[in-house]
């Protein structure tokens, strides 16, 4: 296998001829992008949890209405749903039961036997997927080799089929002992299911995570079968209603690692979408950080369910082969279930617009994790919601416009939020109702803030010294006051931030990893052996990305995860271009001892190294090219175009406040805060000590002027 790049071709410029159409279905709002040309369209509208494929067609429908283009017009259809990720949080997945060597039963429930809490005796682990009743042993045995042990019982088998039916279940997740090895076991489990119980859904561990430890690739299959159903049978009525409105080419999805794949992958690994929402828009603020020339970014993405936070470095985002969902408790790893596939590394956490307010137990003010959703909503949406949210409190301090809210989709009704927020918040804790609707906003944004404090200590990283890049309709409103909290200087609303996501789909690259486990002592490898597999794991993932990009030239990279024999966790090492023969593991085994060092400061040469897994990364090679942004010479103040009555918490008084409008805005124009920029997606927030300029290419910059003045003292006091 040659991991030699070949040239890529000419990328395609920002006025790309083709019409281009993304989507994002979050849990509140579906966010939709048209870009044809140098024109670009957008609009949200309410999800529809029941359906959420309604959604997607009327905002398409009403796009194309506005661009005068057919459905058949349509060359590129991307999209991102947070259907799996819901699923998940809120257990509303299939009937799922699993399959494993008898014995093992138990294993999603022992776990790694750690206790994420020591010292919590009443610690709380999250309950597996698949309840006691419903996990099934079956006779069979490989070794970590791939070598049969024990046969399978495969009478046992089809006898279980009978049993899985009559239990009503929908979907089965199937993982044998060492099956990343031997997955013919698997394999046969599957043709006997399929003769036996052919309604029943099927996820082979072999397929979805062939690689060792076994609570993880447990972990990762059952969350696969566990939303199977619903996201499949989702995506096939979705295509089907889009071929029967005459959309000529299959729509392609978003996945977790930020990456576009073809529709055949989402039905048959659904589990690589569950953050795909989220991995949009850290790459539109990759793009962004490129363009602005900001090597060090934070990525803060708030739309109306969740808050997801991302640091990237040297415009690439952190990357990472595993995440946690479903923490039991919010800022502790160990307290969720894993699942292991490449991802964007971020935290979500339950703070969106929609995010419910209440006094707990305490007495205090609590915000989420539990949201509205779109159905009911916040209180101001008047569809029925009782409770306040973050959207009650903005509509009752006068932050939104309630005529433009959600490009006017929903007309807010501020005098029903204000009632729900003196019932559940302003009596309870004695407070005046603006003060309460002030305390909600103070809440969240600490909640969002000590979030990424806690990343960032996870990381090894220093969040003031980012730029702080925001996007999705709540983000604007909270960004200034968020930089304040972690000490960021500068902040960026992208344009078109409100629907931030899904104009990050058309910036994704058209990309799969394909991953295997092959254990080899590095001083007794087998290159035949390592070759064959990488050739495999080639030869899958190029199926993938051609499907999806036909024509396309190719990157192609592989990767080795190595250690020193013992170790338990290992270290990725690019893998050496050319076939992988003696002078390649050489190569692999100086470029670890390197890195190694690199990292921990020394290397061990007196212990065996060896590599457990291997990947291959392919990905097409035609990328849109970047314009680069800066901020224009200064041309004076801009002028608001109005006012709006506006409670300001530090003087505990309502305030007229200047309203400018975004699209009416001329680079180089600045104005300050406290002020309010209006535009059809959402609201940006300039609070006090804010100065905010519009870039040559659009992006809205916040600068702290208090903060640069500090920075200033600081310096002239150090020199004295």
């Amino acid at each position: 296998m040659s991991f030699t790049s070949p040239a890529p071709t000419e990328p395609s410029t920002l006025a790309d001829p083709r019409l281009r159409i993304a989507i994002d279905v979050g849990g509140t709002f579906t966010d939709l992008v048209l870009l044809h040309g140098a024109n670009k369209l957008t609009t949200k509208l309410l999800t529809t949890p029941g359906a959420p494929e309604d959604a997607v067609l009327e905002g398409i429908g009403e796009l194309l209405a506005q661009a005068g283009q057919p459905w058949q017009a349509v060359d590129l259809l991307i999209l991102g749903t947070t259907l799996a990720t819901n699923a998940l949080i809120e257990r509303k997945g299939a009937r799922t039961a699993l399959i494993t060597t008898e014995g093992f039963r138990d294993l999603v429930e022992i776990g790694l036997e750690d206790r994420f809490a020591q010292y919590d005796v009443f610690l709380q682990k999250p309950a597996p997927l698949v309840p006691r009743q419903w996990r099934h042993g079956v006779t069979e045995r490989s070794d970590a080799s791939g070598r049969t042990i024990t046969p399978l019982d495969e009478a046992q088998v089809v006898a279980l089929a009978q049993r899985l039916q009559a239990d009503g279940i929908e979907s089965v997740a199937v993982c044998f002992l060492h099956g990343y090895a031997h997955p013919a076991h698997e394999r046969r489990v599957r043709e006997l299911l399929q003769q036996h119980a052919p309604d029943l859904w099927v996820s082979l561990a072999s397929d979805v995570c062939p690689e060792i430890r076994e609570y993880e690739r447990l972990s990762t299959v059952c969350a696969n079968a566990y939303v199977q159903p619903q996201v499949a049978g989702y995506l096939r009525r979705l295509q089907q209603r889009l071929q029967e409105r005459g959309l000529r080419q299959e729509p392609f999805l978003i996945t977790s690692g930020g990456a576009i794949t073809t529709l055949a992958t989402g039905v048959a690994e659904p589990v690589r979408l569950v953050e795909s929402g989220p991995a949009g828009g850290a790459v539109l603020a990759r793009q962004v950080a490129e363009q602005l020339g900001a090597r060090r970014a934070l990525s803060f993405d708030m739309g109306g369910t969740t808050a997801k936070i991302c640091y990237i470095d040297d415009y690439q985002p952190q990357i990472s082969r595993s995440f946690e969902f479903g923490r039991v408790h919010r800022h502790l790893k160990g307290s969720g279930l894993p699942i292991r596939i490449p991802v964007i590394e971020m935290v979500e956490i339950g703070a969106g617009g929609g995010s419910v307010a209440r006094i707990n137990h305490l007495g205090v003010v609590q915000v989420g994790p539990d949201s509205a959703g779109s159905s009911p909503g916040p209180a101001a949406y008047g569809l029925g919601g009782s409770h306040p949210t973050v959207t009650d409190a903005h509509a009752a301090l006068g932050h939104i416009d309630p005529a433009r809210f959600a490009v006017g989709k929903v007309q807010l009704q501020p005098e029903l939020a204000r009632q729900a927020l003196q019932a559940d918040v302003a009596a309870p804790a004695g407070l005046a109702l603006e003060q309460a609707a002030q305390a909600v906003l103070d809440v969240v944004s600490e909640n969002m803030a000590n979030a990424a404090r806690v990343h960032a200590s996870e990381l090894g990283k220093v969040a003031d010294e980012s730029t702080l890049i925001a996007f999705g309709g709540a983000a604007p409103l909270h960004a200034a006051a968020l930089a304040r909290k972690l000490g960021i200087e500068r902040v960026v609303i992208p344009n078109s931030a409100g629907v931030g996501s899904a104009l990050g789909f058309l910036w994704a690259p058209v990309a799969y990893q394909a991953v295997r486990t092959l254990h080899q002592r590095l001083r007794q490898i087998d290159h035949a052996a390592v070759q064959a597999l990488l050739d495999a794991l080639r030869e899958h993932a190029q199926a993938v990305v051609r499907a999806a990009a036909p024509g396309s030239a190719l990157r192609v990279q592989g990767q080795a995860y190595m250690r020193y024999a013992g170790q338990g966790h290992e270290i990725a090492i690019e893998l050496p271009e050319g076939r992988f023969d003696t002078a390649a593991s050489a190569t692999l085994l100086q470029r670890f001892e390197t890195r190694y060092t690199e990292l921990y400061g020394r290397h061990l040469p007196h212990i065996a190294v060896e590599v457990v897994s291997w990947t291959v990364s392919v990905e097409a090679a035609d990328r849109p090219r970047l314009q680069a942004d800066a901020l224009p010479p200064d041309r004076g103040a801009a002028q608001p175009s109005g006012t709006r009555q506006v409670y300001d918490a530090e003087q505990d008084q309502w305030a007229a406040v200047p309203v400018f409008e975004r699209r009416q805005l001329q680079p180089g124009l600045w104005l300050n805060g406290p002020a309010l920029v209006v535009e059809d997606e959402t609201t940006t927030r300039v609070i006090a000590g804010f100065q905010a300029r519009l870039s040559e290419q659009g992006a809205l910059v916040l600068t702290d002027t208090l903060a640069s003045a500090k920075d200033v003292q600081d310096v002239q006091g150090s020199a004295a």
